[in-house]
């Protein structure tokens, strides 16, 4: 467009989560580390660092060692080391703690601290402009740039001041161009700009399709009395069926204050289950409840979680660019753990695009890059973790069985990888053949409807601009989700954003989108059963602002 700007530099990151912010930071240090210079930028759609970051987490501080092997006296907020790990398998009223003797090692967290993941992200942006890299938050990148040869030439940020009606308001302003010789995309989850790349470069030829969970996650102040800094409590079992792969996590940090998370699998079956309700129906078990009795939820949020491992993994690399952390799909669904992974995938990034600058190289592929992926510790742990996510999409009671015998008799080691045979959005079962699910109503001290929570988000949109929440066709909602699947966006989407609103008789059935609802999970981009809803990126700095999580 001949009225947008542009600036040059040498590499230009999309997402400033651990993956982008840490890529950025290695570049710097190899820069100074060596007399060369390198000039480095990064984008964030969030209003601030940190605002969209969403993780439960738990932090292995393997790559923040490699990073910064100061970071303590840095003061990174990796301040709660895990004091104590529990695996409880629930059913409706009874919970049967795992002996920890047969809890596999991916269970294991000795070493590792429980972490609010914004926080740790707005301490390596302030790392990361302490070294001179250039940070704007506020600015989505809404378009990939490409050079006539076909390499990817860059990203445009979104323009500001389009209304509703697609017209420039007032307070137009054009998107910003920024041209890089390299571009990193680090988008996280199911990266808006990353899956275009996937399709345009044909990055996924010849490897499974990617698999997700969508994770839940409210933030606590509980009674002292119930507080115990580190432990880590996970679960499987009730409330969901059996055939339902999923399971939760309740993470102590430090002053009172609780991480509780639920985590479905995308890959369900049933179109009338809800995520949201789920996750308010385990509040409820004996086992969770006593430790939030008395305590008050600060926070929510919810957010995709890449799952598929290593046989999902895309091309890494193509002329100009390359994807890293959670826009590749670097998660170890099997430890819950996707910090850092994205910490090191950013790095090996990193130091391939340093080498390539040296010698005046850009715009080509780095193909360093993927070749120190498959000789690092990140690609055996993985390939370690191969099997777990397909087991458990087999059902809880023989996906535990054989996780158990591929993690501890095998030790990851088995001499067969399973395979991804169906992407997520294709596994519901008709309405006509599916058991509908009562969920309890909530009581709005422990349980809460999802508009109530949201609230706790700080979500916000511009109001007047396009909605980020697209159809390809409009009819496709009602003739064939509502028809054929009673219209499973109203439940497993977790911000009330998909609403089915009839006439007063019950009649003229048409599907409302409330865009200012949504929390950027991208669950509706990943599940929808015909793919008819492409998320897009909103107006920069919209979204959630999550506090602490």
């Amino acid at each position: 467009m001949a009225d947008r700007e542009f600036m040059q530099y040498d590499v230009v990151i999309v997402g400033a989560g651990p993956a982008g912010l840490s890529a950025a930071i290695r570049l710097k240090q190899l820069s100074t580390e060596q007399g060369f210079d390198v000039s480095v930028c990064v984008v964030e759609k969030g209003v601030v660092v940190g605002a969209h970051i969403l993780s439960g987490a738990i932090m292995d501080p393997r790559s923040m060692n490699e990073l910064y092997p100061d970071w303590k006296e840095k003061g990174a907020p990796l301040t709660t080391p895990v004091s104590e790990d529990r695996f409880l398998f629930l059913t409706k009223t009874r919970a049967y703690k795992t002996p920890d003797f047969m809890l596999p090692g991916c269970f294991k967290n000795h070493g590792n601290y429980v972490v609010s993941l914004g926080n740790v992200c707005k301490w390596l942006g302030e790392q990361a402009e302490g070294l001179g890299i250039e940070i704007y938050p506020g600015f989505a990148a809404a378009e990939v740039l490409f050079n006539p040869d076909g390499s990817v030439k860059g990203i445009a940020t979104g323009d500001m001041g389009v209304g509703k009606d697609g017209e420039k308001t007032d307070g137009y302003q054009p998107g910003m161009e920024l041209h890089a010789k390299y571009t990193f995309f680090a988008e996280g989850c199911r990266g808006h700009l990353g899956k275009q790349l996937e399709k345009h470069f044909k990055l996924r030829d010849g490897v499974d399709p990617q698999v997700y969970g969508i994770g839940l996650k409210e933030l606590w102040e509980i009674d002292p009395a119930k507080h115990q800094p580190g432990l880590v409590l996970h679960t499987a079992g009730w409330p969901l069926t059996s055939d339902a792969y999923g399971g939760s996590f309740l993470y102590h940090l430090n002053d009172n204050i609780v991480s509780l998370g639920f985590v479905v699998g995308l890959g369900y079956t049933n179109p009338y289950l809800s995520p949201y309700e789920e996750f308010q129906r385990y509040k409820t078990h004996p086992a969770i409840r006593i430790f939030f009795e008395g305590g008050k939820r600060l926070a929510y949020g919810a957010r995709a979680i890449v799952a598929g491992g290593l046989q999902s993994l895309p091309k890494l690399t193509f002329p100009g660019g390359c994807l890293i952390g959670d826009d590749a799909g670097f998660l170890n669904a099997s430890r819950i753990k996707g910090s850092h992974a994205a910490i090191k995938s950013g790095m090996m990034a990193a130091e391939a695009a340093f080498s390539a600058l040296q010698t005046g190289r850009g715009h080509d592929e780095l193909s360093t890059y993927p070749e120190m992926f498959r000789s690092s510790w990140l690609y055996q742990e993985l390939h370690k973790a191969r099997n777990f996510k397909p087991w458990m999409s087999k059902g809880l009671y023989t996906g535990t069985l054989m996780v158990g015998i591929d993690q501890v008799v095998f030790r990851g080691r088995a001499p067969w990888t399973l395979h991804h045979d169906h992407a997520d959005n294709e596994t519901l079962t008709r309405k006509d053949k599916a058991t509908p699910i009562q969920y309890p109503k909530p009581d709005n001290v422990l349980t809460f409807d999802r508009l109530t929570d949201l609230a706790v988000s700080n979500v916000n949109h511009e109001a007047n601009q396009p909605a980020h929440l697209t159809l390809l066709n409009n009819k496709i909602p009602i003739e064939t989700n509502l028809a054929m699947y009673d219209a499973p966006e109203q439940r497993y989407c977790p911000a009330g954003v998909y609403e089915i609103i009839r006439d007063e008789d019950g009649s003229s059935p048409r599907l409302q989108i409330n865009a200012q609802n949504c929390v950027h999970c991208k669950t509706c981009d990943i599940k929808d059963p015909t793919q008819n809803i492409n998320w897009v990126t909103p107006e920069g700095g919209g979204g959630p602002n999550y506090p602490n999580m």
